[in-house]
């Protein structure tokens, strides 16, 4: 069976950003409720927000698991969470990093090189048999960039799983850009 994206597209993925207290034991009472439920996490990232009490974990979750509205109601009766967030894929500002050791003997480092230099990535550290190279961006960009990294031999590779906010509306932006003062303001209190 098929899930439905209530964004309206076809993706099988959906967006969670859950604003919680920032307290001991709160990221695995989150993730154990995930477990017993079945449900299925593509990433979760999870860091201080902008109230230092509280973190922000952001889920993504597979739509195939359960209906996302059936995770949501469990999610809120756990008793530290304070705000929940669908984020439509569409209207969301969605950022990763990947971090990749490859081997790159004296003939393929150029071509890693210049695959780096077209995805726009970093080259982090140089040694005689490998590099090290991140790449921050959508997680797209991410995706096939390891697909061609794939092509040389990794020695090890991590991503850190999703992070998103709400794309800020432009009668918002042209508010904040054209009141003094304001600009970070109002940036920091959408989402």
């Amino acid at each position: 069976m098929t899930a439905i994206n209530p964004h309206g597209s076809s993706l099988n993925h959906a967006i969670l950003s859950v604003l919680v207290q920032n307290r001991p034991g709160v990221l695995a009472r989150v993730s154990s409720l995930f477990a017993r439920r079945g449900y299925n996490i593509f990433s979760l990232a999870v860091a201080p927000a902008e109230d230092d009490a509280q973190s922000r974990i952001t889920i993504v979750v597979d739509l195939e698991s359960a209906p996302l509205e059936q995770m949501v109601k469990q999610l809120f009766k756990l008793v530290d969470v304070v705000k929940i967030s669908e984020l439509d894929p569409r209207r969301s500002i969605e950022r990763e990093l990947l971090l990749a050791t490859v081997r790159a003997g004296s003939s393929e480092r150029s071509q890693i090189v210049e695959l780096v230099n077209i995805f726009e990535a970093k080259i982090l550290a140089v040694g005689g048999d490998a590099l090290t190279v991140s790449l921050e961006g959508h997680p797209d960009k991410l995706d096939d960039f390891e697909e061609l990294l794939g092509g040389y031999s990794i020695v090890e590779l991590q991503r850190t799983g999703r992070v998103a906010l709400p794309k800020l509306d432009r009668a918002a932006r042209l508010r904040a850009a054209t009141t003094p003062g304001n600009g970070n303001d109002n940036q920091r209190k959408v989402g």
